[in-house]
């Protein structure tokens, strides 16, 4: 599979209460140009969402968000995730994401950690939560020292902040929720989920 940095400039993170919702609004996202979907795990709802997108949204690259164990790992290999986001890493979680054999983007919010995977050979991750860690500001300063890095930044990050964030060497997505506005989630409205992905897939720093 390509990176999951250069899926799309966007990776929409869903947290979906409701299964039933998952495939529609997949097929919002993916129609709008944004094929790489990060449903987290944080409800019951999640694992059954990510299986139906596996299932019925084939055109959706459908990951698994908030992964936090290796039980998580195995539960959402089973559902079918194409790959794996963590907000942070250990040793023994980096083991379980590399044994999936799926693309993983562990998460990191200092130099420390950034070293810490580069030293097991890891070079693509999450930056997180990247405005409250630093932001632009902190990921330039990791460009020079720090070249093999790539990030997805993720945490508090909206439409006029993510061209800032798409403009910098080191930035080969961004991870966000704008594009699903709390208001068109609760009326259905995937038609304005699918405009604002469309706005969101053609951003370019």
């Amino acid at each position: 599979m390509t990176s999951v940095l250069d899926l799309a400039p966007v990776v929409p993170v869903v947290v979906l209460e409701d299964a039933a919702d998952a495939v529609p609004l997949a097929r919002a996202l993916v129609a709008g140009g944004l094929p790489a979907i990060e449903v987290t795990l944080r409800t019951a709802a999640a694992l059954d969402a990510i299986a139906a997108i596996a299932r019925e949204v084939p055109d959706a690259v459908v990951g698994a968000g908030t992964v936090l164990t290796p039980e998580h790992v195995d539960a959402a290999v089973a559902a079918g995730a194409r790959f794996l986001v963590s907000p942070g890493w250990t040793d023994r979680l980096l083991e379980a994401m590399r044994a999936s054999g799926l693309p993983f983007l562990p998460g990191v919010s200092t130099t420390s950690e950034v070293v810490g995977l580069l030293e097991r050979g890891i070079t693509e991750m999450k930056f997180f939560p990247a405005e409250a860690a630093g932001g632009t500001a902190y990921l330039t300063s990791l460009a020079s020292p720090l070249p093999r890095a790539r990030f997805c930044p993720t945490g508090g990050i909206d439409a006029a902040a993510a061209p800032r964030y798409l403009a910098l060497p080191n930035v080969g997505c961004v991870g966000g929720t704008w594009m699903l506005p709390a208001e068109a989630l609760r009326a259905k409205d995937w038609g304005r989920v699918e405009a604002l992905a469309r706005e969101a897939a053609a951003l370019r720093g």
